[in-house]
């Protein structure tokens, strides 16, 4: 592949600079345009893997050394120490950010393993939580995560760096919850709502089939559609005084059971 720097930076009023900075900052900026940012090298380099496409890459040489190999489509500005200082959201990025495009999957685009294992998170509106059960999902081999009603989009600067590039390596699908229930039971596949009401232990449920594990949020928990439209109520044991724990942890919890079982 061949590498031509085809703009170069110095000041924080360019207005690609200007672009960039409205990306990481506003969701409406990333819509209309259908660009998300993505900082850091071995972030950029799950990007590509994943097969999403950028658009431009903003690089500093005293920073990243050698630039990776990209496609020739994609634009690079070279920008100054400083301005990367101002445009970078976190140290230790290498000196690399990215603008990649919006990739919209649906329900159908999916690909299912024989006995699919779906993590469908309801209204969960921290980012940095939603990245952190990518990042479990991933490590679990799940087939998808599922977003049903979602409080904030999937191209939030806090999601992707949370998910440690798990957000390029995890289908990701943004929906609501009567298609997201009406595309599980389409497919036959089982689905476990994690309440504290009306429900068994976690580890005394069957997971190996294909299952969808679905959680809500932390303060109001699932709505009744997930309630009614469930196989089964799980619960995680809560021996202390507190009645619940991070959105993720539990997600964590309940995938590596799913795994547990599967590998028996």
């Amino acid at each position: 592949m061949h590498i031509m720097t085809t703009q170069y930076v110095s000041s924080m009023q360019n207005t690609k600079i200007k672009q960039l900075v409205a990306l990481q900052q506003k969701s409406a900026e990333r819509r209309k345009a259908g660009l998300f940012i993505v900082e850091g090298r071995r972030e950029v380099q799950h990007c590509m893997e994943g097969g999403f496409t950028i658009d431009t890459v903003f690089y500093c040489p005293a920073i990243c050394g050698t630039l990776p190999a990209f496609q020739d489509s994609v634009r690079l500005i070279e920008v100054t120490a400083e301005v990367y200082e101002k445009i970078a959201y976190r140290g230790g990025t290498e000196g690399i950010i990215a603008e990649v495009r919006t990739r919209q999957l649906t329900l159908d685009d999916l690909q299912l393993s024989k006995q699919p294992l779906i993590m469908v998170v309801e209204s969960v509106e921290k980012p940095g939580n939603l990245g952190a059960i990518l990042r479990s999902a991933d490590a679990a081999a799940a087939d998808a995560v599922v977003i049903c009603d979602p409080l904030t989009d999937l191209g939030n600067p806090n999601l992707i760096r949370s998910s440690v590039g798990a957000f390029f390596s995890v289908p990701c699908v943004a929906t609501t919850t009567d298609d997201c229930i009406s595309y599980l039971k389409r497919h036959g596949i089982r689905i476990l709502t994690a309440q504290l009401q009306d429900s068994h232990l976690y580890y005394d449920t069957d997971m190996r089939q294909g299952t969808a594990i679905v959680m809500g949020t932390e303060a109001t928990g699932l709505t009744d559609l997930w309630r009614r439209a469930a196989d089964a109520h799980i619960r995680i044991p809560m021996l202390g005084r507190i009645d619940s724990l991070n959105v993720s942890v539990s997600a964590a919890i309940l995938l590596f059971e799913a795994v547990r079982q599967r590998q028996q």
